[in-house]
């Protein structure tokens, strides 16, 4: 245990955490020239065309100090966007050190002070980094003094690296091996291994990746999982460096993968406490506290027939994803599907790439909403999902919405533009902090439903690029809201319901209803596409009939035949429009449901 050093990289987005972890793994001679590439760690394609880490993953190295000590390396490299914080949660919950990198351009922002206050509650040992310092435009002195007055972290053994060039690799690992304490725990007690990722293999069933606590695992136990007392014989030991490598025994304080051919994913929950079953531990480990998803929506398959390709497709994705929640719910519009909940935009967006790319599936994701209370006069109070599950407004007492605390970080130039687009959102300011002439950090307290549309891509936009982010709930709040309901040809389509701001809710509307009508066919009679607020309509737009020319036998003749042909004819089309039945295509579907929800 004396040799064994767990640690996480952690830092903002872009910081260059990926490009790290491929130094370490190269300076230790973990990889093989043959097997280099960029962010290595990186192993989803999305992870890669996006430029961003999705997923934590752990790899093992070993290493030699400069005085001949050999030490053992267990690195975790973790996102960095507030989307995916409970990713950097549990790999900081295995770990007692933590590399917090900053970038000497960028220097201090968001997801650095957040994950740096993460990782000081989790009582680990914090190295500060600076990274970039080959750029011309690197300052190391002012990035010290941001880590030192933001974060309020002493800067004297501050570590300056680069990991696009590997200067100060060295002496980094050195501080790793010497600062990061070895890890704690029982080598003789009764085994405790902290489940803190999972997941599916097609051959080998639910891998678990543990942290061993207490004790120590060999490779033919026989394994209990204490929150179902479900047991299970140990198939497959191994350590991923960075392939997964079989070996016969997992000691006190090592990181190790765990195959028990395990084929039920809803079996394993990441958190739960793994013990031998012959001998096994009286109490759990804590675990990790269970996340509230921020953001709402319904996830369902194009072809009603793959909806049990979905179900099994979304038990997989969350034995890897635990931050993802689903429950069945059903559309009269779109059919069976999931109501799913997510921490943010951008990890709904990359739910449902994964579910598509990765599963082959073909998937409509209807607008995202957030949770709001509801109170009923009759004392009862309710919490909602979908907005069509909002009671009639005779029965309401009042709507509570969720506000949160934004943290924002931008450069002193570009505040102005960012409290104007704060105020517009029905923000209220805290405060304002000025670190330097250069640096600000301001706190708002703003509605989610306002952050949930648009709200990152304006703020990049206002400041080109150089404000980031933070976020945290606050409480529920009582709002003047409504929903907005969206009827085609005098039918409501449950899927396509709004809970807006009364202020905002005819621009809502009149925007769903213009989308609709370029997607619905035309029919042979005139559709009405509406946008109402209960029994009153807000917005409304026709689709045009289709009119065939019942006048063009008529070379000549008496006006009244004519006349009587087009009566006829108008005649007919009232008694389409009332038996007639409009198909909305799914190409309506996707588009409608797009608005407000740009890509970032």
């Amino acid at each position: 245990m004396e040799q064994i050093r767990n640690f996480a990289i952690i830092a903002h987005i872009d910081h260059g955490k990926s490009t790290l972890a491929d130094r370490l793994l190269e300076r230790t001679g973990t990889l093989k020239t043959r097997e280099r590439v960029e962010q290595f760690l990186d192993k989803m394609d999305l992870e890669r065309e996006r430029g961003i880490t999705i997923k934590a993953q752990t790899v093992r190295m070993r290493y030699r100090t400069s005085k001949g000590q050999e030490a053992v390396l267990n690195l975790i490299d973790t996102p960095g966007h507030v989307d995916f914080h409970y990713e950097v949660s549990r790999s900081l919950a295995a770990c007692e050190g933590a590399l917090l990198v900053v970038d000497a351009v960028q220097g201090v922002e968001a997801q650095t002070v957040a994950n740096a206050e993460a990782a000081v509650a989790g009582g680990l040992a914090i190295i500060p980094v600076i990274n970039k310092i080959d750029l011309p435009n690197a300052d190391p002195d002012r990035i010290m003094r941001e880590i030192e007055d933001i974060v309020g972290i002493s800067t004297e053994r501050v570590v300056c690296i680069s990991a696009k060039t590997g200067e100060g690799i060295d002496e980094l690992l050195e501080a790793i091996v010497a600062r990061v304490p070895p890890p704690t725990g029982d080598a003789e007690a009764p085994l405790r291994a902290l489940i803190f990722d999972s997941w599916y293999d097609p051959y080998q069933g639910v891998a678990m990746l543990v942290r061993i606590i207490d004790g120590h695992l060999p490779a033919d136990a026989t394994i209990r999982l204490l929150s179902t007392g479900d047991e299970h014989n140990v198939a497959l030991i191994g350590m991923l460096s960075p392939e997964l490598c079989r070996i016969e025994r997992a000691g006190c304080g090592e990181v190790a993968v765990v195959m028990a051919g395990i084929r039920d994913p809803l079996s394993v929950q990441v958190g739960d406490t793994l013990t031998d079953a012959a001998r096994p531990a009286s109490e759990p480990l804590s675990g990790f506290q269970q996340v509230q998803p921020m953001v709402w929506s319904g996830l369902y398959p194009t072809d009603s027939g793959s909806y049990e390709a979905l179900r099994a497709a979304i038990e997989r994705l969350q034995l890897n994803d635990s931050s993802m929640f689903a429950e069945p719910e059903t559309s009269e519009a779109l059919g069976f599907g999931f109501r799913c909940g997510y921490l943010g935009l951008l990890h709904m967006e990359i739910a449902q790439e994964r579910l598509e790319r990765e599963y082959s599936l073909d998937l409509i994701i209807t607008a995202p909403t957030t949770v709001y209370r509801v109170k009923l006069r009759t004392g009862a109070e309710l919490e909602l999902h979908r907005p069509s599950d909002l009671p009639d407004a005779g029965a309401i007492e009042e709507v509570l919405e969720p506000r949160i605390l934004a943290r924002i970080h931008v450069p002193t130039e570009y505040l102005g533009r960012v409290m104007q687009l704060c105020q517009e959102r029905r923000g209220v300011q805290r405060d304002l902090i000025v670190h330097s002439d250069r640096r600000a950090v301001l706190r708002y307290e703003l509605p989610l439903a306002e952050v949930l549309i648009d709200f990152y891509d304006r703020l990049k936009s206002a400041t080109r690029g150089y404000a980031s982010m933070d976020y945290e709930i606050l409480d529920y709040r009582k709002e003047d809201l409504v929903k907005v309901d969206v009827l085609v040809n005098g039918e409501s389509i449950d899927a396509l319901s709004l809970i807006v701001h009364r202020e905002s809710a005819y621009r809502r509307g009149l925007a769903l209803v213009q989308a609709l009508k370029k997607h619905i066919p035309r029919q042979m009679f005139d559709v009405a596409v509406q946008a109402s607020i209960g029994s009153r309509v807000i917005a409304r737009l026709n689709v045009r009939a289709l009119r065939k020319n019942v006048t063009a036998k008529c070379y000549g003749g008496d006006i009244t035949r004519k006349r009587k042909l087009l009566e006829r004819q108008k005649e007919g089309k009232k008694r389409m429009k009332r038996v007639g039945q409009v198909e909305i295509p799914q190409e309506a579907f996707l588009a409608v449901l797009s608005v407000g929800t740009k890509k970032r």
